[in-house]
């Protein structure tokens, strides 16, 4: 279909050509003295028979070239394309404005050719600026003025502000561990939270691994998004910035935080250091898991079951329920056995929460 809607513009715009150019062309090549050539509705059909048959070697180039400006254009948010367009028409406003001005100069080639260039360049600073500044533009005109009425005051209440949207950019392992959908479900998680395309790829890629493993990774990534976007209460957005001067994904999550005042939800250890360094604001899941776990104070009893033995000399490794490590000092000898342990001190950090023991002085007795 599109490509009939093509050729059909071709043959309009060939009747148009031919009846603007053909007949310069005949008085150029001595044919102006023929009369059948002198109607214009000669020209015209042949205009548009020429540019007609042409289609059919160029249509599919435009097929491609319109496909491909389609698939641009539904990528870029509605806002960034409203406020880019009125920046482009602002602009080519100037450059018009100035292009007239210079024209009444009447300075040989100079004037003919610098309302052009003004044209592309004032068009194209125009887009990008308000491509660019949409947060900022929002802003300044949805501000209220400083004598502003706000609504309540006249009956003494203090108006709520309007509160700020939150963004929340999720990174390729919190997605995989899929802990996330679980909180996003309890409602606990504020705000928007937005997936980079380029953190999208990074699934993908996982996703078609020749690795078995990574492969299930991968698609549990995908599953848990689809999971995100048909349970959550809330907007999940795919964002299409990227930073092409960037290889590494973490430093884009970082960047795109920065850009739009973001918060990034992890469970990489790694890329947690790495926002505190950039000042970046982060939300681990294993802090919030470790901050919900059962409380376990040093002096306290509790009944493990010892597994293995532990890295250091004649140490026992047993695990909670919740698959918190315990280390149990002299616990080599109770390996498959049900112990009674004394907690003597916990270790919790970013990483999860290591718990060291020693059995029960009457166990070792």
């Amino acid at each position: 279909m599109l490509k009939r809607v093509i050729q059909i513009a071709f043959l309009f715009i060939g009747g148009a050509l031919g009846f603007v150019f053909l007949p310069p062309l005949y008085e150029f090549i001595n044919l102006s003295s023929n009369p059948w050539l002198n109607n214009p509705y000669v020209s015209v059909a042949l205009g548009a028979i020429l540019l007609f048959l042409l289609s059919f070697s160029l249509s599919d180039y435009f097929v491609k070239l319109i496909v491909w400006m389609e698939g641009v254009l539904v990528k870029i948010p509605a806002a960034d394309l409203i406020f880019g367009t009125l920046g482009l028409i602002i602009g080519l406003i100037l450059a018009y404005l100035i292009g007239f001005a210079v024209e009444r100069i009447q300075i040989p080639i100079v004037s003919e050719v610098i309302p052009i260039l003004l044209s592309i360049i004032l068009g194209y600073l125009g887009f990008r600026v308000g491509f660019t500044k949409r947060d900022e533009l929002i802003q300044m005109f949805t501000k209220s003025g400083p004598n502003a009425k706000k609504k309540g005051t006249d009956v003494g209440i203090i108006p709520a502000s309007e509160p700020k949207q939150l963004y929340k950019l999720l990174d390729t392992s919190v997605i995989i561990d899929g802990r996330i959908a679980d909180i996003s479900s309890t409602g606990f998680i504020e705000g928007v939270l937005v997936v980079p395309q380029f953190v999208l790829t990074e699934l993908q890629h996982i996703a078609d691994s020749s690795d078995t493993l990574k492969r299930t990774r991968g698609r549990r990534g995908l599953d848990i998004l689809k999971k995100l976007q048909d349970e959550r209460a809330t907007t999940v957005q795919i964002s299409e910035v990227d930073f092409e001067d960037i290889n590494e994904v973490d430093l884009k999550l970082v960047r795109l935080a920065k850009k739009m005042d973001a918060q990034i939800l992890t469970n990489d250890f790694n890329l947690n250091k790495v926002c505190e360094l950039h000042h970046v604001q982060v939300l681990n899941i294993n802090d919030l898991a470790n901050a919900v776990k059962p409380v376990v104070i040093p002096g306290e009893d509790m009944q493990v079951v010892v597994i293995k033995d532990g890295k250091e000399h004649n140490q026992g490794v047993a695990y909670l329920d919740d698959g918190t490590m315990i280390v149990v000092e002299g616990g080599r000898s109770f390996i498959g056995q049900s112990i009674t342990v004394t907690v003597t001190s916990v270790l919790q950090t970013s990483a999860g929460r290591m718990i060291f023991a020693k059995p029960k002085d009457e166990q070792v007795a």
